[in-house]
């Protein structure tokens, strides 16, 4: 059996999260529904009052590099998100656009789950060293997945802020420098 997913907070480190599409389905594949999903990620960091170092939206996935919020957890954090785009990329009437799968309706408590995967990996970085090996990693992903050829060609990544200084669709945080190291 295996153990049980260990969360680690209260310690002021940042976290570096993944998050699934359920069953790994491209629920995020159209330039609607990533577009939707970074709108949403900017009012939950809004009202919850967190920092966001980085990040990356695929079709069927989500890299976020965040602090820890004011209130609460980032589990809270990304439940909220989660219920939040999952209702808004599910809306009744509304035809999915080409290429993005079309999503079951239900307003139940499970509503959210249809849509994502339940559980999400959380790795707690606590110096500089992992801080970038985390974001070279995110920013690299779409260019490793053969979605574009170099990383500056994705839109929906904070890899514009940190190569160019420029913010595209969400403004990044600045986070205070953390010891080498780890």
């Amino acid at each position: 059996m295996r153990n049980p997913l260990r969360r680690y907070n209260g310690r002021g480190d940042l976290h570096f999260v993944t998050f699934s599409c359920y069953r790994r389905r491209p629920f995020l594949g159209t330039r609607r529904a990533r577009d939707r999903f970074v709108r949403i990620l900017d009012e939950v960091r809004s009202r919850h009052a967190f920092k966001l170092i980085g990040y990356v939206v695929m079709p069927e996935h989500v890299h976020l590099l965040l602090s820890e919020p004011k209130k609460g957890t980032p589990s809270k954090v990304l439940q909220v998100l989660k219920q939040k785009v999952s209702r808004a990329l599910r809306r009744r009437g509304k035809k999915p656009a080409p290429g993005q799968l079309s999503l079951p309706f239900s307003r139940t408590a499970t509503d959210a789950a249809a849509f994502w995967q339940r559980r999400f990996y959380d790795f707690n970085v606590w110096s500089t060293d992992k801080l970038r090996e985390k974001l070279e990693y995110m920013h690299a992903n779409p260019a490793k997945r053969k979605l574009v050829l170099h990383p500056r060609e994705w839109a929906w990544s904070s890899w514009s802020h940190y190569a160019r200084g420029e913010e595209w669709l969400i403004g990044i945080d600045s986070v205070e420098e953390r010891k080498s190291g780890g």
